[in-house]
């Protein structure tokens, strides 16, 4: 799944190509890909004349912000992508809405497994009021409000390992099993470790590798292990130096030890077995 870093990413390429753009209509492929509202035609009419002052991110989901006052809002779940083409190239197989827009190019969301999600919010209507997932999401890592404080106190409730902690999107918004991953290894902590039991100095740690491998991230265009893509169809390359992730069997990038791989709350975990003793 897409994770902030790339969402980021396609955030910024959507801002540098839709922006004052009219858009002449949609189309819907897959009538579940809409997730609000219902009617393929009431969608259309929605958007038909609009067009895009901004995209905004919260976690893991876009916000359009459309001159009628209206929203558009996505979700990529584990394989769409918006990818900005020529209106003549042929549709993909999995294209499942498009958006028209004047001149020579249009927007497509193409998604293989069918989970990701449109909402069009009409004039007047917060976002929060229909994508009612946006009321409990945690607190923005690369925001200033994520601070060393924060992360400690809210850490001392749980008696959750520490990796399963990272990825629960009321505490955090945002990361995933890649970048949780990432972060444990860059502070040195065992993804088994449980949250309480962190101390001050390793919740410190932690969120500066939070922020680190996240800013690293985005400037790499994000990770493309399967089917993330930039807005333009051009793969991120943050993957080619991950320290731990998808390296399982691999030697680690400092020490030499080979990565180990478990399961933790159903997730695959990668770490160092020696630069991350419990």
């Amino acid at each position: 799944m897409p994770e902030l870093p790339e969402v980021e990413t396609v955030r910024r390429g959507l801002n540098q190509t839709t922006l004052g753009r009219k858009i002449t209509g949609g189309e819907v492929f897959l009538p579940r890909t809409l997730a609000h509202p219902f009617s393929s035609d009431a969608f259309d009419r929605g958007i038909a004349g609009s067009s895009i002052e901004t995209w905004n991110r919260r976690g893991k989901y876009l916000l359009a912000s459309l001159d009628n006052g209206s929203t558009l809002g996505v979700h990529l779940r584990m394989t769409g992508q918006l990818l900005w083409v020529d209106t003549d190239s042929p549709l993909a197989v999995h294209t499942r809405i498009r958006f028209r827009f004047e001149g020579e190019n249009e927007l497509r969301f193409v998604d293989t497994r069918t989970f990701g999600k449109i909402w069009w919010i009409p004039a007047g209507e917060p976002p929060e009021s229909v994508m009612t997932a946006l009321q409990t999401l945690g607190l923005e890592p690369l925001s200033d409000t994520f601070t060393p404080d924060y992360f400690y106190r809210k850490s001392r409730g749980s008696r959750r390992n520490i990796k399963t902690f990272l990825l629960d999107q009321t505490v955090i918004a945002g990361i995933g099993n890649i970048y949780a991953d990432e972060a444990l290894f860059k502070s040195g902590i065992d993804p088994r470790t449980l949250a309480n039991e962190l101390t001050e100095e390793q919740t410190k740690d932690l969120t500066n590798a939070i922020i680190y491998v996240l800013t690293e991230s985005i400037e790499r265009g994000g990770t493309s292990f399967r089917d993330f893509r930039h807005v333009t169809g051009i793969n991120g390359n943050y993957g080619a130096a991950a320290w731990v992730y998808g390296r399982s069997g691999e030697n680690c990038r400092v020490c030499g030890t080979g990565i180990e791989r478990v399961k933790l709350g159903g997730r695959s975990t990668h770490f160092c077995p020696s630069c991350q003793r419990r």
